[in-house]
């Protein structure tokens, strides 16, 4: 890489990240620094990323190791979004974990994707990803919304109904709301947007049809993936527990950061 593209990437990242901050602080959005962060972040970790792929790519072993590193940082993130406390780890762990499997063994014992480091790095990678993501919005849509809709809690509780009958419908809600994007995704793919894995792999040699067909089982892994761990998150939560929220204000201020 040249020095010219180096110094032109830094102008592009500089220009893009003033943009966001300055916006975000103009608008006093909570924790408005945070993108420079998150940013750094990625520098640093796809410079590890770069530097131990080409050993990692070359065995099985390296990439399930890889896989098990990013699927412990995506529990960790949707944790902290959460709370934090073991409960919650527990239930993001296995829903994360479970919904990833599935989706994994589905696309790979049925053939449909070659077993190898690559496909295995590639398809785990998005999916776990994306997993973090869904489990993240649904958990933090469920807590807002018991917050704000503690009556009709309080009504089926009255009822006679379970606390998860009467978390229900406000899971439902949740769950929903949280795979809006990945549907979205789908649904616009190749007509708004122009897919990562479906580019990167046309741009390796690969045919448009082999790289379409490679797409398609993305997106289709993602939607698995993502309906999974929502569906298990919604089960396993039991946010009528504590009984009812003294700080709903507070409450969702703490989940937005």
């Amino acid at each position: 890489m040249s020095t010219v593209s180096l110094v032109s990437t830094a102008v592009a990242l500089a220009l893009c990240l003033a943009l966001t901050l300055a916006l975000r602080r103009a608008w006093t959005v909570p924790k408005w620094a945070d993108p420079a962060v998150a940013l750094l972040r990625a520098l640093v970790q796809l410079a590890i990323l770069a530097s131990v792929l080409s050993i990692a790519i070359t065995q099985v072993t390296y990439v399930f190791l890889a896989l098990l590193i990013m699927l412990g940082f995506g529990i960790w993130t949707s944790s902290r979004r959460l709370g934090a406390n073991a409960r919650t780890v527990a239930l993001v762990a296995g829903a994360m974990t479970a919904a990833v499997a599935i989706s994994v063994l589905a696309v790979f014992l049925t053939g449909a994707l070659e077993f190898t480091g690559q496909n295995l790095l590639a398809f785990g990678g998005i999916i776990t990803g994306n997993a973090m993501s869904v489990v993240t919005l649904s958990g933090r849509r469920l807590i807002q919304d018991v917050a704000e809709h503690w009556g009709e809690i309080e009504g089926w509780l009255a009822l006679g109904a379970t606390n998860r009958r009467a978390v229900r419908d406000i899971a439902s809600r949740a769950m929903s709301e949280a795979l809006i994007p990945n549907v979205d995704q789908t649904r616009v793919t190749g007509i708004v947007t122009m897919p990562g894995a479906f580019v990167g792999a046309v741009f390796a040699g690969a045919s448009p049809l082999e790289a379409g067909r490679f797409q398609l089982l993305v997106l289709a892994g993602i939607m698995a993936t993502g309906t999974v761990a929502a569906a298990l998150v919604m089960w396993g939560s039991d946010p009528v527990a504590n009984g009812r929220p003294s700080r709903a204000v507070s409450e969702k201020k703490s989940h937005l950061g």
